[in-house]
């Protein structure tokens, strides 16, 4: 089977991540920037369903020239191939925009199943999932931590509320992986060098015949209005205990709405 995993270079969590100029876009070069730990377990869970069903796992991506450092990573780990949609006139799309890009670049592909993460780290909207299946007509299974193909249909165990679920549900798909589905393997020094060979199609928004008028920041339908700087970190309350310390924490957990 063909699967196809959509990955997203994100900024390092452990940076500092800030908002910049008036319409509040994240600035990207302001961090280290990483593949989103979230696709690597979906590139984890498409390499482990081909090693065993056969097929091949092609990685798509939509950023700066930058995010080819995301790609291969993917192709480092055993991904087979990989495609950048790489287009300056989708500098700050939104939400919907971007999931427009993805699906038409999806559109060139043959795969069985298209796999995501549950949300990314910078942007943690949790919508491409949905968006992308309508956008493709397909089916949408979310927050998977267990998946197995049979033939034509495939099982997946959901992560909801208060527990999981069973899902049962046709191919082709698309699914998004939750945290829980498994830790992703680290590329070893064979894969990296055999990555540098593994073909990188880049394609442009006249490419996936996109109208450059309904793509980027000028042209999105949802705007950040107001932001704000994290407040930097205190060291803390400290309590002396003069025999009431005890009486004081309690009252410090009860404020804090704790207990």
């Amino acid at each position: 089977m063909d699967i196809a995993v959509l990955v997203k270079q994100v900024p390092d969590t452990y940076a500092d991540r800030r908002l910049t100029g008036p319409d509040l876009v994240l600035d990207r070069a302001a961090a280290d920037a990483v593949i989103d730990e979230i696709d690597s377990k979906g590139v984890e869970i498409a390499l482990q369903l081909t090693e065993k069903h056969g097929g091949e796992v092609t990685v798509v991506t939509m950023g700066p020239e930058r995010a080819t450092e995301t790609l291969r990573k993917a192709l480092a780990m055993g991904a087979h191939r990989a495609v950048h949609v790489l287009d300056d006139a989708l500098a700050g799309s939104d939400a919907l925009q971007t999931s427009e890009a993805l699906a038409a670049a999806l559109r060139t592909l043959q795969v069985d199943l298209v796999v995501t993460g549950n949300e990314s780290t910078d942007g943690r909207a949790a919508a491409m999932p949905g968006m992308i299946a309508e956008r493709l007509g397909l089916s949408a299974v979310t927050s998977v931590r267990t998946l197995e193909v049979d033939g034509g249909t495939f099982r997946a165990e959901r992560v909801v509320e208060g527990g999981a679920s069973q899902v049962t549900a046709q191919l082709p798909a698309v699914v998004s992986v939750n945290e829980k589905v498994g830790e992703p393997r680290y590329p070893n020094f064979k894969g990296i060098m055999a990555a540098k060979k593994k073909p990188v199609t880049t394609l442009s928004v006249a490419d996936l015949g996109l109208d450059p008028a309904r793509v980027g920041l000028a042209n999105a339908s949802t705007q950040l209005v107001e932001g704000a700087e994290r407040p930097a970190k205190s060291g803390g309350r400290k309590i002396t205990d003069d025999g009431q310390g005890g009486q004081a924490i309690a009252d410090f957990l009860v404020e804090q709405r704790l207990v």
